[in-house]
């Protein structure tokens, strides 16, 4: 089997909601009991076991102790964009979302953090068109999303899943997350996801030139890939994360028409693995 093959099926079941977890998005909320139990089996197998610093986390907390080391200062301009995706919920906690939304599933369907803000009464008024695969649960006025624009420094193009970032002439590719948490809300004059996911190639380079810029603080720090597949065993990935603190209010009518057609074969919002407490498994934000 062919190394991006692999690596893709590795990498997509930290993404993609599995179909066997899909079902599961309308079970019941799991117990704290769960949580801890999947949060002490993720310690159990990083013990000793060398794993660099994990992902999701709280991004208002800079502290960590894991000792794994690497670059974090990569210019996103000088690398490829390799996949967008998004996760129903922000895996990260901290600036404008820091609502928990409870423990879902389990499996990552339910679970994560919401937009602390308000809306108005229009930005959430019910949208005519359905937005997302039925079969994942429909997306809503006044979800919060979170998007992971992922870039990559080998020669790769643009495509479905985590798989499109690496190559066989590249066994480990450096990997970096723009993040933009996003509040969905009917309203026509909010951002558009069809423009700010707009590719283009700049001087050798694809890249996503409208990402938006004006959120804030922005956090980078090493990390992993992310995915509720993740919840109880450590990912071997390592990934930069750049993480906007403020919320996008974004057009959920772009979003639909965004899941309609573009070149990742996406069509529903990704489930969210459990926020990583560990101090051993993060590493300090500087």
């Amino acid at each position: 089997m062919k190394l991006e093959k692999v690596l893709a099926a590795a990498l997509c079941a930290a993404c993609i909601g599995i179909g066997a977890l899909a079902e599961t998005s309308l079970r019941d909320a799991v117990s704290d009991d769960v949580i801890a139990e999947q949060r002490a089996g993720l310690a159990a197998k990083a013990l000793g076991a060398g794993y660099g610093p994990q992902s999701p986390r709280d991004i208002d907390f800079d502290g960590g102790e894991n000792p794994r080391v690497f670059a974090t200062e990569l210019d996103r301009q000088k690398m490829n964009l390799c996949n967008i995706h998004f996760h129903e919920n922000a895996e990260h906690k901290g600036g404008d979302f820091t609502t928990y939304a409870g423990n879902g599933d389990g499996h990552g369907f339910g679970t994560g953090f919401r937009f602390n803000g308000s809306l108005t009464e229009s930005e959430r008024a019910p949208y005519a068109r359905q937005v997302g695969a039925s079969e994942h649960g429909d997306l809503v006025p006044g979800d919060t999303i979170e998007i992971h624009f992922v870039h990559s420094t080998a020669q790769v193009v643009p495509g479905p899943t985590l798989g499109a970032c690496v190559t066989e002439a590249i066994l480990n590719p450096q990997l970096r997350v723009e993040t933009v948490v996003a509040v969905l809300v009917n309203d026509e004059t909010a951002a558009d996801l069809t423009e700010i996911a707009h590719i283009e190639l700049l001087d050798g380079y694809y890249q996503v030139p409208n990402l938006p810029e004006r959120l804030g603080q922005e956090i980078t720090y090493a990390g992993s890939t992310t995915g509720p597949a993740y919840n109880e065993t450590a990912s071997p990935y390592q990934v930069i994360w750049n993480v906007r603190r403020h919320v996008l209010k974004l057009h959920i009518g772009s979003v639909g028409e965004w899941l309609e057609s573009n070149p990742f074969d996406e069509d529903h919002a990704h489930g969210v693995r459990n926020l990583v407490l560990n101090p051993e498994l993060l590493a300090p934000i500087n």
